[in-house]
Formats: structure tokens, C-alpha cells, sequence
């Protein structure tokens, strides 16, 4: 009996484990990118913007892809399964893509489907969901960022309303929000409040300088005695567990996209070496850089398989423990960088141009090894759920 063929692409044959569902899902999202976003990504890159991204977001609300995962209010409704493919497709593009989705999803829409009130779903959800409305998250602050817990942000009561000051740091999307979701102190612990960004006393100045997730929206809110009514507070989010809840949404689909940016890396080093001649062959004849391409195809497809297996207790009645989702945010982002970084050597000097993808790739990974949580918090996390014991403080 014959071998089955072997795609070189995918040498497991992972695709064959989609529905027809989650096929359309990402043929969508990729033909869409593959139009209108490839073709420029770069340059928005090199300048550091995300020109029109009001109109972007109402293409991805089109296309369902804002808070996908979430039932009701204009939301799809998928499967967590369908929300990652959708994610890897978009990262593959680009990180600031897949970052502007999951901030937008799996922060601010999450939080107010989780934690707010009916009026409070009924009042932003729907816009969200069509992209006619941005959403931000604010718990990040210039002093604590690890540690939301010692947050400095305060909310005091003044009669039936609430006053907030503080300051919030690297927060996506900010500048372009018409709503910030923003975690403060109060007397009874940390709460949560949905602020309109037309609210006086809000500002959020934008954030340059970067040289990761250039195309990407990255801001600092500043809260000067923003006066809210008592309807602003998210009802059902009490303590720090909320907001932590709400990023464990985000990792999880960090978890699916660092794929896309990984895969993107490494068939541009599989094409480039195949076409790459030195020494009167390809470079992809020559052992050593046959060694890295198979290296980089195995954590690749074990890392999808990490995304796989997470999607499907994300899926089960019993759902998935958050020390399972920093696993595959570890793993999977660890990975992701390695690949980009041995795809720019096959690459030689061309691995540093924005010709080719891959130092692109791996600017931006360096953003998401560090936001939703650090290398070292997921593994003390990790250390704790596999010793029992908290090594924290």
C-alpha cells in the first residue's frame, strides 16, 4: 500500500483536523488579509501607524470577527476553536492585527459581556461586535505591571458618582477608543468601570518611539478627575480575579496567533532557501540549514498541537484552567520567537529587510513574550500549579 502524500507545509496534516466551519473561517480572514492588508503591512510597519483603522475594524466587524467567541449582542458565536484559527491567520499577517482583535474581543468586549450590566451590554456590545465602536482595556499602569494588584489608578464615591484619577501605560487601542474598560481602587478592593473616552478629564496621548508592534495603536490613559455615574461600574467585577479573568481570554488567543507569525517565518525561510543559491546549490540542500527548517517544522506543529488540544478543553463542558492556558502562552511565544530568530539567519543579511517578513515577526513577538503576562509570571504560575506552593513573593 502507497504512502499517503506529504505536504511540506504541513507535514503533520493538521488542517485535516478543521471542520468545514473553521476551513471558511480561516480561508476568509486569509484572503481578506492577503488583499487588502499584505500589500502595505510592511510600510505601515517601517512608519509606525495603522492608517484608518476605524475602517479596518468595520471590515472585521463584517466578517465577525469582534468578540467571535462571545454569545449574543451582534456577537458570532463560534467555537474558541474558530476564534484561534482566525487569530493565527491574522498574526500571520501581523501581531499589531491579531493584538487590535483580542484587545478589542477578549478584553473590553469580554469584560462588559462578563462582568456589566444589562444596559452596559445592551448599550456597547452591538457596536463593538460591527466595529462601529473601539474598545480599550486599562489595567496596565507605568509602575505595575506584573503586579495589578498594587495599582495606584483610584475611584472614590462623590454622592451617587464616581471620580477616577491615574494614569494607565501600553495600552492598545487607546487613542482610537470611544470606550475604555479601566480597573481602579476603591474602598471595596479593585472594580472595574466602562469610560466613555468623550468623558471630560480623559485623555490618551499616543505612544511612540516604539519599535515593536509598530502597526499597532499603543497609548497611555490618563484619568483626571473623570466624573462617572454610579451606572459606569461593571456590577458583577469585584477584586483583582476580574481583570485577571478577562487576560486570560487574551492569552489564549496569543496562544493560536504567535502560530501565524511563527508559520509566516518559517515558509519564508523554507521558500528563500529553496531559491537561495550559494556554493553552485540551494541553501536548502546544505545539512546545517536543513537542521534549522526541520527544527523550526517541529516546534511549529507542536505548538499548533498545543493550540489544538487547548481549543478543545476551551470547548468542553469543564473548560481549561488558566495554568493550562499560560502552558501554551509560554510555550507557544518562546517558540515563535526561536523560529523567527533561526528563520532570519537563512535569510543572511535579507533576514533584517522588510522585504521578508520574519524581523517584522520578531520585533513583535518580543511585545507579546511580555504583555498578558511575562516569561517569569506564566512559569511561576506553572511552578505553583505543578508544586502546590506559590514562589510569587
Amino acid at each position: 500500500m502507497p504512502f499517503p502524500a506529504l505536504d511540506p507545509v504541513d507535514p503533520l496534516n493538521l488542517e485535516a483536523l478543521l471542520t468545514d466551519e473553521e476551513r471558511a473561517v480561516r480561508d476568509t480572514v486569509r484572503q481578506y488579509l492577503d488583499d487588502k492588508v499584505e500589500p502595505h503591512i510592511a510600510d505601515w510597519f517601517e512608519s509606525g501607524e495603522l492608517p484608518d483603522l476605524p475602517e479596518l475594524a468595520r471590515e472585521f466587524g463584517k466578517m465577525g470577527l469582534l468578540g467571535m467567541h462571545l454569545e449574543g449582542y451582534g456577537c458570532a458565536g463560534t467555537s474558541a476553536r474558530a476564534y484561534g484559527i482566525a487569530c493565527r491567520e491574522l498574526e500571520a499577517t501581523d501581531s499589531g492585527l491579531r493584538s487590535f482583535v483580542s484587545v478589542q474581543g477578549s478584553l473590553a468586549m469580554f469584560a462588559i459581556h462578563r462582568f456589566g450590566s444589562e444596559e452596559q451590554k445592551q448599550e456597547w456590545l452591538p457596536k463593538m461586535a460591527a466595529g462601529e465602536a473601539i474598545g480599550c482595556f486599562g489595567l496596565t499602569e507605568p509602575d505595575h505591571g506584573s503586579d495589578p494588584a498594587s495599582m495606584t489608578t483610584r475611584a472614590r464615591r462623590d454622592g451617587d458618582d464616581w471620580i477616577l484619577d491615574g494614569r494607565k501605560m501600553w495600552i492598545t487601542n487607546g487613542s482610537v477608543a470611544a470606550v475604555a474598560v479601566v480597573w481602579a481602587q476603591t474602598e471595596d478592593g479593585v472594580r472595574g468601570f466602562v469610560v466613555p473616552t468623550a468623558t471630560p478629564g480623559f485623555s490618551a496621548p499616543l505612544i511612540k518611539h516604539k519599535m515593536s508592534l509598530r502597526a499597532s495603536v499603543t497609548s497611555e490613559l490618563v484619568l483626571d478627575g473623570v466624573r462617572l455615574p454610579a451606572s459606569a461600574q461593571l456590577p458583577d467585577a469585584r477584586g483583582v480575579g476580574a481583570p485577571l479573568t478577562c487576560l486570560n481570554e487574551a492569552r489564549y488567543g496569543i496562544v493560536w496567533g504567535v502560530t501565524g507569525a511563527a508559520r509566516s517565518a518559517w515558509r519564508s525561510a523554507r521558500d528563500y532557501a529553496l531559491q537561495r543559491e550559494q556554493f553552485g546549490k540551494p541553501i536548502a540542500g546544505f545539512q546545517l540549514t536543513q537542521q534549522k527548517l526541520v527544527d523550526m517544522a517541529l516546534e511549529l506543529h507542536k505548538a499548533t498541537l498545543t493550540a489544538l488540544h487547548l481549543s478543545a478543553l476551551k470547548d468542553s463542558e469543564a473548560g481549561v484552567h488558566p495554568a493550562q492556558i499560560s502552558f501554551g502562552k509560554l510555550n507557544n511565544v518562546r517558540e515563535a520567537i526561536e523560529i523567527c530568530r533561526t528563520a532570519r539567519t537563512i535569510l543572511g543579511a535579507n533576514g533584517i529587510s522588510l522585504e521578508y517578513p520574519v524581523i517584522r515577526h520578531a520585533n513583535n513577538l518580543e511585545s507579546v513574550l511580555t504583555y498578558e503576562g511575562t516569561t517569569e509570571m506564566h512559569t511561576l504560575a506553572l511552578g505553583q500549579a505543578l508544586t502546590g506552593l506559590a514562589a510569587f513573593r
